[in-house]
């Protein structure tokens, strides 16, 4: 953690929300700095049709409103997805709405996707992909949702698809979020195979991921897997936050609404990650997300059918450099187990 271990202490003295803020002002900042050494090549791959350094990205919700792009591939992650964006500003759910669960090195929230709008984010997203320097830079995704109090929720995938299909280098469908309430209910077979269609139809160039729930029952999780095959979606992110309490229940945030994420996640989201690998016999990209703070996990996400990683909780518990830490770790597990590339090593549980 280095430097950071002495930072922490005054940092977790603010709001969770006014440390995010000063946090995202950081790396701004930080996106003025020279780049960060080359990637070890072992880390290196071809996914979704773009080249990535490293696999290691930093998940939705981190950089909600695309104002850290730069910075965030300055400290060394290979990529970023921006958002949850919905097509209209909304604040979200009151205030307080994020808990540090410092113990358990997680988070619960209840945010209610507060963004500023797809408008503001869309104009940020042109103005960075118009430097010359946005071409050394992360691959960047947008998570793109739905506003709480939208007539056709589903219309606003597909108005979210259409807006950023040009500019994106993926698309995530984030139908799993427990805090804008209903949504999860987009998970059922018919509802995902209408966003599906239409968001494939306004985005018919772009890779479209969707991201689910990691309490949905594994039999779901297949079928969405199988559905995604049939309509032509790129893969799946796994998983978003939890509703669970389990290895959070001696907090004392415990019985405060809203999604879990961080260590507590690992072993569940890892779980079903192996599970639609096997069953989607490795026709589907997929994204390993939820407890990754080290490379051992990071290896572990992989070996269970993950092409990619991203994390966000950790590196509020160890520091803007974790992601270079990480990657060291990953590179020298790779060659400890006799990889000569991470493409070798996805879904090798189960190979």
């Amino acid at each position: 953690m280095g430097l950071y271990k002495f930072l922490r202490p005054a940092l977790f003295t603010l709001p969770p929300e006014r440390a995010h803020r000063l946090t995202i002002h950081s790396l701004r900042l930080a996106g003025l700095l020279p780049a960060h050494d080359k990637d070890d090549y072992i880390l290196s791959q071809q996914v979704l049709g773009h080249d990535f350094s490293n696999p290691l990205g930093m998940a939705a919700g981190f950089d909600k409103d695309a104002e850290a792009m730069a910075g965030v591939g300055r400290v060394g992650f290979g990529f970023t997805e921006v958002g949850t964006l919905t097509p209209l500003p909304q604040p979200g759910n009151p205030q307080p709405r994020v808990f540090r669960l410092t113990k358990q090195q997680a988070l619960i929230n209840r945010l209610g996707f507060n963004n500023q709008g797809q408008v503001e984010a869309l104009h940020r997203l042109s103005v960075y992909r118009a430097k010359p320097d946005s071409k050394t830079g992360p691959i960047i995704g947008v998570n793109i949702g739905a506003n709480k109090e939208s007539e056709d929720r589903i219309g606003d995938y597909e108005t979210g698809a259409a807006r950023f299909a040009s500019l994106a280098d993926y698309l995530t469908v984030n139908i799993s979020s427990p805090n804008t309430p209903g949504l999860r209910d987009l998970q059922a077979s018919s509802a995902v195979s209408e966003i599906m269609q239409r968001v494939r139809a306004a985005a018919p160039d772009c890779p479209i991921l969707v991201k689910i729930a990691p309490d949905l029952a594994i039999e779901q999780a297949q079928e969405i897997a199988a559905l995604a095959v049939r309509f032509k979606i790129d893969g799946l992110i796994i998983s978003n936050t939890t509703l669970s309490r389990d290895g959070v229940a001696d907090s004392k945030y415990v019985a405060e609404d809203g999604g879990v994420s961080g260590q507590p996640v690992f072993d569940m989201s890892t779980r079903m990650l192996g599970q639609v690998y096997q069953a989607s016999q490795g026709g589907l990209t997929l994204i390993g997300v939820g407890g990754v703070s080290n490379g051992r996990q990071a290896f572990e996400k992989i070996c269970a059918g993950a092409s990619l990683v991203q994390l966000y909780t950790a590196m509020i518990y160890h520091g803007p450099f974790l992601a270079g830490r990480i990657k060291r770790e990953l590179a020298e597990i790779l060659r400890a187990n006799g990889f000569a590339n991470i493409r070798n090593a996805i879904g090798a549980d189960y190979k």
